[in-house]
């Protein structure tokens, strides 16, 4: 079984408008939520081999604050290519993953992290799929799982939600 993490980076800041969309920092509120999130990923036992996190600030600065609540040996991997990527892009690169890594988790950005979840999660709690094709919030986090051995196999529709959870939803 093979079990894939998609956190979207917190809520970032606009407010300098003349800022390049990548160099966006994390507003206050997103600098709160983010570690509530890896609060959360450590209750939930939620412990990826493998995270692949977009090298835009806002993503790097959420996996910064989740960071501490992972374990420490878990390796990090910043790719360019996971920037404002499509979800056919997110689905081609998780595919790609050796088998060594049995969960891996994707730091990235939206619409892309929404468009990869519903294409994937085809079966779980309908409450949950509901909540998850009704929005992706900011720092929201979606854990699929699947029953196949390789990263390879990965079809949409074919994994199961076990988690949707968000800031405001946090018990």
């Amino acid at each position: 079984m093979l079990t894939l993490s998609l956190l979207r980076h917190a809520k970032s800041s606009w407010a300098e408008p003349s800022q390049d969309d990548f160099d966006r920092p994390l507003n206050e509120r997103g600098v709160e939520a983010a570690p509530a999130m890896g609060k959360f990923m450590a209750a939930q036992k939620l412990a990826p081999d493998l995270i692949l996190c977009s090298t835009a600030v806002r993503a790097r600065e959420t996996l910064e604050l989740v960071r501490p609540h992972l374990p420490r040996a878990t390796k990090v991997e910043y790719e360019d290519g996971l920037y404002l990527a499509a979800a056919s892009v997110m689905l081609k690169r998780v595919r790609a993953v050796g088998g060594d890594v049995g969960h891996l988790m994707l730091v990235g950005h939206d619409p892309g992290m929404h468009g990869l979840a519903t294409r994937l999660a085809g079966s779980g709690d309908p409450e949950l799929l509901g909540a998850l094709a009704a929005k992706f919030s900011t720092a929201g986090l979606a854990v699929i799982v699947f029953d196949t051995k390789g990263w390879k196999a990965i079809k949409p529709g074919e994994g199961r939600l076990k988690v949707f959870m968000s800031p405001k939803r946090l018990p």
